[in-house]
């Protein structure tokens, strides 16, 4: 898709989010750099991709889609050979029941192109626009059968391989050894299926392959225990690390592109019994920061978190165990408080997010750069937010206080199940009640839970020992609770859902699921869907703000509990109810809002 100049001057004036001055700084550069506007635009991050292809569509009446690769059903793609999809940049992601073909292309204009694949396809075809990259993420998609490229390449390096506790030749890790190709193929894998870790794995008699998908961890293949050796130096010389260090555990990372995206792999190597276990973490660098009604905020807890974040300086927390989106998070909303007036500064362990013009410190022990001492060091660069990976110690706790109390919005992490009990967790370091009263601004507890696919599920009237169960385990004992609730999925169902949930195709009904008596209709998967009726993950979060009554609280010494009762009474809305409200419309399953809160 080619947009001319001056169509894109026009689309970024109707988007409203480019000054004229920034349109005049943008037309410079394309002269400095000979590159259509179109182009500097995107890779400025002026507009997203996506949301330039969005204004475009809409200018030309093409409707809008985002394709999911991992869901593409092979018999409707595979109706166009490999070879003219790629000619064309073209993908049929879907065949309806009448014979309506769903046709995404990158350029709808190419007039050439759609005759062709009319002769094709048949002239029953309704036409979308993609972005360039959505389209080339599809079209991998023709290239599924990885395992059999994977037994392939392990048949050719059968007579090389050498045993687990053999030294590694420089043949077998060379660039274009058969190794080197597994490890290509083991990656390439696991960002098409959307994973975001890799876990290797070494038995006793084979080596396992698993990607963790939506958070599930799920093994994809075995390979012969042989290979192990060459398999964790090759991945050690992409990291940069010692090949003959095999006793201790050691970090390191490396770049990979990949279709029209680049990705970051942190790795970690641990010793364990049967060798050396890899974990590496898929980071999309091409991912652009969500907005808050994206993440899954709406109602109380948004406009608690908005009211905080425009606070000049105090301390706002997110907290949860590992895995639950507070990076994702943070990334966020630093992206958004980014201004070329502003001097962020960040101390983390690892950088996960690289955010262009935030000044970002990696931890490193070894070298003395603590949390403590780097956030000593960045009290010292003048800056006006300052963001903390994490609260591990007093003294980290107590810097991040003085911080907070000397003019600075200070954000950091806790591990604590809930918002309420990160307060007595600061008491427990140290911190006097007064200084987290006055400082505190705003604590987030979220978890993550698996987002449910629209096709593979159905409307069901629930019974009523069903929902007597229900009620029982959300605590909707009474009228005045499943009031509440009624009232709270009016407020979710007349939000922006295609916002909150960052779905181009919202599968929540414009009605709420409860009356204010019971509940009245459920969600289930469709037969035997299974871990196919998940695509992707949704936040769940509960936003204590630090009201004059709860800062009272504080200053007693008041349990958890008696903050938590306080806050509900407030309006605050507790990650279960969070929860339940999605899960009424349909966006997860209760069982997943109990999986991950019943540990409170």
């Amino acid at each position: 898709m080619r947009i001319s100049d001056a169509l894109v001057i026009t689309l970024l004036k109707e988007s409203r989010k480019v000054t004229d001055e920034q349109i005049h700084g943008l037309l410079e550069q394309e002269k400095t750099e000979k590159k259509p506007l179109q182009d500097i635009v995107i890779k400025n991050n002026v507009l997203p991709e996506a949301d330039l292809t969005k204004l475009y569509a809409a200018k030309i009446d093409v409707p809008f889609v985002e394709l999911v690769p991992r869901n593409l059903r092979k018999e409707v793609f595979g109706l166009i050979p490999e070879h003219i999809a790629r000619q064309y940049n073209a993908v049929l992601f879907d065949v309806k029941p009448d014979g309506t073909r769903y046709l995404a292309m990158e350029d709808p204009d190419d007039i050439q192109a759609f005759s062709f694949l009319q002769k094709q396809l048949g002239s029953n075809i309704r036409l979308f626009i993609a972005t360039r990259s959505n389209i080339l993420s599809a079209l991998d998609q023709y290239r599924t059968n990885i395992g059999s490229e994977l037994t392939q390449v392990i048949a050719d390096n059968e007579t090389g391989a050498q045993a687990p506790e053999e030294e590694v030749s420089e043949a077998e890790v060379a660039e274009d050894s058969p190794v080197a190709k597994t490890v290509n193929l083991i990656i390439e894998y696991a960002i098409k299926q959307g994973a975001s870790d890799i876990h290797i794995e070494p038995h006793e008699d084979f080596v396992s392959i698993r990607y963790r998908i939506d958070g599930q961890l799920r093994e994809t293949n075995r390979l012969p225990k042989k290979i192990i050796s060459a398999l964790v130096s090759r991945i050690k010389i992409l990291s940069n690390l010692k090949i003959d260090e095999r006793r201790a555990p050691q970090d390191g990372r490396f770049k990979v592109a990949f279709g029209s995206g680049e990705y970051a792999l942190r790795v970690s190597t641990l010793p364990i019994v049967d060798g050396e276990k890899v974990v590496m973490r898929i980071l999309d660098e091409s991912t652009r920061a969500s907005s808050l009604k994206e993440l899954g905020f709406w109602g109380k807890n948004l406009e608690s978190l908005e009211k905080a974040l425009t606070s000049p300086h105090g301390m706002i927390l997110f907290t949860g165990p590992t895995g639950s989106g507070k990076s994702t998070s943070l990334f966020s909303i630093l992206s958004r408080l980014n201004q070329p007036s502003v001097n962020i500064s960040t101390v983390e362990d690892p950088v996960e997010y690289k955010i262009p013009g935030v000044n970002q410190v990696q931890v490193n022990p070894q070298a003395g750069m603590t949390f403590a001492n780097g956030l000593r060091a960045l009290l010292r660069q003048d800056p006006n937010i300052i963001m903390v990976g994490e609260i591990r110690d007093s003294e980290t706790a107590n810097l991040a206080i003085q911080a907070a109390l000397t003019g600075h919005l200070v954000f950091s992490t806790l591990h604590t199940n809930n918002a309420s009990t990160a307060l007595p967790r600061l008491l427990d370091m140290g911190i006097e009640p007064f200084l987290i009263a006055s400082t505190m601004r705003a604590v987030i507890a979220q978890r993550l839970v698996r987002r449910l696919v629209p096709e593979n599920t159905e409307i069901y009237h629930p019974d009523e020992t069903t929902v007597k169960r229900i009620r029982t385990a959300f605590g909707l004992n009474d009228s005045a609770s499943m009031d509440r609730i009624h009232k709270l999925e009016q407020q979710f169902v007349q939000s922006d859902l295609d916002m909150v949930l960052n779905s181009s195709k919202p599968i929540a009904h414009a009605e709420p699921s409860s009356n204010g008596q019971t509940i009245s209709k459920l969600w289930r998967l469709k037969g035997q869907s299974g871990a196919t009726s998940f695509r992707g993950r949704l936040g769940i979060y509960e936003v204590l703000p630090i009201s004059l009554p709860i800062q009272k609280l504080i200053i007693g010494g008041a349990p958890s509990e008696e903050i938590q009762v306080e806050a509900i009474k407030e309006g605050m809305i507790s990650m279960q109810t969070d929860g339940l409200i999605k899960a009424l419309q349909g966006q997860t399953t209760l069982e997943e809002i109990m999986r991950v809160t019943s540990e409170r």
